[in-house]
């Protein structure tokens, strides 16, 4: 039952998703993404679904075990 693989896997990936709502450092556009769970720690690059400049995205969890997702640019110092 290939499909049956296919569907579960597919609904596996799905729960680990949040979507999240970052504002772009360089046009100040609301923009929604979707964040890997499993990528607590790490950081990556993203161009803005606006403007198309790259968006740095670190990705962590507060005190509290929430999900936390911050943005900067390029050229901004950590």
């Amino acid at each position: 039952m290939p499909w049956r693989y296919e569907h579960e896997a597919e609904r596996k990936l799905m729960e680990s998703l949040e979507e999240h709502t970052v504002l772009c450092p360089y046009c100040g556009e609301a923009i929604d993404v979707l964040i890997d769970i499993q990528e607590v720690g790490d950081e990556y690059i993203e161009d803005c679904q606006v403007c198309c400049k790259p968006i740095i995205f670190n990705v962590a969890t507060d005190s509290a075990g929430n999900l936390t997702v911050t943005v900067r640019d390029e050229n901004e110092s950590q």
